[in-house]
């Protein structure tokens, strides 16, 4: 069955009244069956038997909830069913499948608690306890392993106690003591350990203790005796033991269980390591246990340590509380961490002194650039610090030439660039300078580290060292330094009109940022910013066609019509188009010259505006270049040297605006999509008025409504005829529709085609989320169809569930046809 054909019976089954549902669901077992099968995860034949056959029950568990459903069926204990159980993948109700012996908690326990143990068929071949076996690591031995099922015989002792921590095991022994009311599994066991001599039990006292139990007159006395009182002993507290180990992330525990002691967790690490070593996952550092249990609060710092030796990126990310002791020191590993989040959350919650960060943590490179600079107190703090350069630009100069190098912290740094007793060399100008980039990248390293700290400088030391800076790093500072009004005209009486060209190469200037340097009207500066900074299309057009800032117009300058020459025409397309209206001969050359027109109109246009603004004589140069129709060309040729010929070409525009044509250059094509795109790219509005006009004269093709319902402004009718094409999947323009109200759920049932498409959309578009007024709607409006086409007449639900699949009409034209076809046919039986 479609997942349609499974929503219809279903759906089917809540509306028929009572008697017709029962005598529905017994003509369609079959069906019933499968869809129950579906729902459950379990075979048809077993979901049969379980419900003993009955089409009553049947439907009733239509509506439980499937994991409710699938425990009530553990507790039978049957073998065959715990084999189904555990292969079984349950349907909820948002469509996901889940592996029941994963999301269902207890379920394993609930099986064998109810099992006969003695029964053979557990052990068979096709039987459940062989599967076990198999599972030797991921989320599903969690489930075995908390079930109890290593205490079932000596096979399960020996395959799975490594896992388990010794009191588990000791309790799993007195388990099969009580299972099988005798010492045998111990004996068998013992003689499992001489056959198989490199079987690792992971606890190498085990079989001592076993033997001597077989000594003593009363060997649960004796178990007991030597099993630690309490450890362990919280069901709880092993879940969260072996979810550490081999569950889903989303298994553990996000705090450590009330009661369990940090030692007994050391314990098991040494006995089976949690970290690269660990069973599940070996020689990974990423998701070892280890690197999970530092996610708990309160983790002890060893094993904080040793997470952070194998693991020290993700274990910086995510450890609850990293000890400051973690930064300092010979086995500090901060070159390797996230520095930038461990400062922010140690600093911003005060675990770490800011004054203790600068006087120990290092690198100091790394350092500078990861510490939390919107927090006042660390700023203050770097400014302290910085106090010691003063406004001397060879201190400055010398501290960035040994930043790179050095290993030890912030505040020792300064210390050796101040000292007067140091013999190192001292930079007089900036080392290794470099030229500004085109377009400007973040700064790295040693660059982001001097630039952050540059910014916690008084602005008399800024102003004093500026004039030192080399062009990326005065280009850095512009860009992304924040620099005051006062920094930045020192910075432009410095280095003059490059710096400002250099700050304009970016994408990443705030609108301030671009005012000023809009401002200025610089040709260089304006291709910089036009190439490289996020100007909106308005402002694209205003340089295009040379209008300033200040006021006036120029003919656009050389550096920016460059730019035009330079970039790809398939990638900025719209940065070419914002030209169309400017004029300007160059830039309509350069449109005209490396961009296809595709919209009549748009040529128009340009040459509307080559002609306002350079004449007739400059609308010959365009003509001349052989690049528009030659249709246009003649024409506007004809036009050039009449009185009224700008006039006359204006007329044309207009006429070729018009919603008709414009209408006109979207229907005449087979690919509607690609010409609305363009029609939208050159600046024009979906010609609503004159697609309607189509709409009702000759109809829209069913590719060109598609394309126009994906947009918000899309006339509702538009919207109802689009239904009739529904695919099964449904769509994004329909869940949009929906959430904003241009359409609703009962607008589903009414105008959705095919009917099998209609019913999976009502289906993915209607959850938790849908108002429940909205649903009871549509429930009325199916209640009053049926109620009229199908009645209490269990012939015509049966064909209405069997026309579904391949009916091409709607869900009111399904139930009608469905209604007539059964009428027709009784009324042709014979009396």
């Amino acid at each position: 069955m479609t997942a349609s054909s499974r929503s219809a019976l279903r759906f089917a089954l809540s509306l028929a009244d009572p008697d017709t549902a029962d005598a529905l669901a017994e003509r369609m077992v079959p069906q019933l069956l499968g869809v129950l099968s579906d729902r459950f995860g379990l075979p048809e034949e077993m979901v049969e038997e379980l419900l003993g056959a009955d089409p009553v029950q049947m439907r009733a568990a239509l509506t439980i909830d499937p994991k409710e459903w699938l425990m009530a069926a553990a507790e039978a204990g049957d073998p065959v069913v715990g084999r189904a159980l555990w292969h079984a993948k349950c349907r909820n109700d948002a469509g996901y499948q889940e592996h029941a012996m994963e999301e269902i908690p207890g379920l394993l326990a609930t099986l064998l608690y109810a099992a006969d143990l003695a029964d053979p068929r557990w052990y068979e071949a096709d039987g459940l306890f062989p599967l076990f076996y198999e599972e030797l690591s991921g989320p599903l031995l969690v489930a075995i392993l908390t079930s109890g099922f290593p205490a079932v015989n000596a096979l399960s002792l020996a395959a799975f106690a490594v896992h388990l921590p010794p009191p588990v095991v000791v309790d799993t022994c007195l388990s099969q003591l009580e299972i099988w009311g005798s010492t045998e599994p111990f004996t068998v066991f013992l003689s499992l350990l001489d056959d198989l001599p490199d079987l690792d039990t992971g606890h190498p006292w085990l079989p001592g203790l076993l033997r001597r139990a077989l000594d003593v007159s009363d060997p649960e006395a004796f178990l007991r005796e030597h099993r630690p009182a309490g450890e362990w002993a919280d069901p709880e507290h092993l879940r969260a033991l072996l979810a550490l180990r081999y569950g889903d992330i989303r298994d553990v525990p996000k705090a450590k269980p009330d009661g369990l002691d940090w030692d007994l967790i050391r314990r098991e690490h040494q006995r089976l390591p949690f970290g690269p070593e660990s069973p599940r996952w070996p020689g990974s550092r990423y998701d070892t246990p280890l690197h999970r249990l530092v996610r708990w609060e309160d983790c002890p710092a060893d094993l904080m340590r040793e997470s952070l030796r194998s693991y020290p990126a993700g274990t910086a990310l995510d450890a609850a509380e990293l000890p400051f002791e973690a930064l300092v020191g010979p086995e500090a590993q901060t070159r390797e961490m996230y520095l930038t989040p461990v400062l922010e959350r140690g600093i911003g919650s005060g675990r770490y002194s800011v004054d203790r960060v600068l006087a120990e943590v290092g690198p100091a490179v790394d350092v500078l650039d990861s510490l939390p600079y919107d927090h006042a107190p660390t700023r203050k703090a770097v400014a302290g610090l910085l106090a010691w350069l003063g406004t001397d630009p060879v201190n400055w100069l010398t501290c960035y030439a040994r930043m790179g190098r050095a290993r030890g912290s912030v505040a020792e740094l300064i210390v050796d660039v101040t000292s007067p007793d140091s013999r190192k060399k001292r930079c007089t100008s900036w080392p290794w300078p470099q030229e500004a980039k085109f377009p400007v990248g973040h700064p790295q390293n040693s660059r982001a580290a001097f630039l952050a700290m540059f910014r916690c400088a008084t602005e008399e030391v800024q102003k004093a060292v500026v004039p030192h800076l080399d062009a990326r790093a005065v280009q850095h500072l512009l860009v992304f330094g924040a620099p005051s009004r006062a920094v930045r005209d020192a910075v432009v009486a410095a280095h003059g009109l490059p710096a400002q060209a250099a700050m304009a190469a970016s994408y990443h200037l705030s609108q301030e940022q671009m005012g000023y340097l809009l401002d200025l009207d610089e040709p260089t500066v304006d291709a910089q910013l036009f190439h490289h900074a996020p100007l909106d299309r308005p402002e694209r057009e205003r340089l295009l066609a040379g209008r300033l800032r200040g006021g006036g117009i120029r003919p656009v300058p050389g550096e920016l019509l460059a730019v035009l020459e330079d970039i790809t025409v398939n990638d900025y397309r719209d940065w070419f188009l914002a030209g169309l209206e400017s004029g300007d001969l160059g830039v309509a050359r350069m449109v005209v010259g490396r961009l296809r027109l595709h919209v009549p109109a748009s040529r128009t246009r340009l040459l509307i505006a080559v002609w306002e603004r350079g004449g007739p004589d400059a609308v010959r140069e365009i003509l001349a270049m052989d690049r528009l129709p030659a249709r246009l060309k003649r024409w506007t040729e004809q036009v050039l040297d009449a009185p009224d010929g700008l006039e006359r070409l204006r007329a044309r525009l207009a006429e070729e605006e018009s919603p008709a044509k414009l209408t006109e250059f979207l229907t005449t094509t087979t690919d509607p999509g690609t010409r609305l795109r363009r029609l939208l790219a050159e600046g024009y509005q979906r010609p609503w008025e004159g697609l309607m006009a189509a709409h009702h004269a000759d109809g829209l093709s069913a590719p060109l409504v598609n394309e126009l319902v994906e947009h918000p402004d899309c006339p509702r009718e538009l919207l109802l005829a689009a239904l009739a094409t529904t695919p099964e999947t449904g769509t994004d323009w329909i869940r949009d529709a929906l959430r904003s109200g241009r359409l609703t759920l009962e607008d589903l049932v009414t105008w959705a085609a095919p009917a099998s498409a209609a019913l999976a959309c009502l289906r993915r578009y209607t959850d938790g989320r849908t108002d429940a007024a909205a649903r009871q709607s549509v429930r009325d409006r199916a209640a009053v169809l049926t109620g009229e086409h199908l009645g209490t007449d269990v012939e015509a639900w049966s064909a209405c569930l069997q026309l579904l699949p391949a009916f091409a009409g709607t869900l009111p034209e399904l139930v009608a046809a469905a209604g007539e076809m059964t009428r027709r046919r009784s009324a042709a039986r014979p009396l």
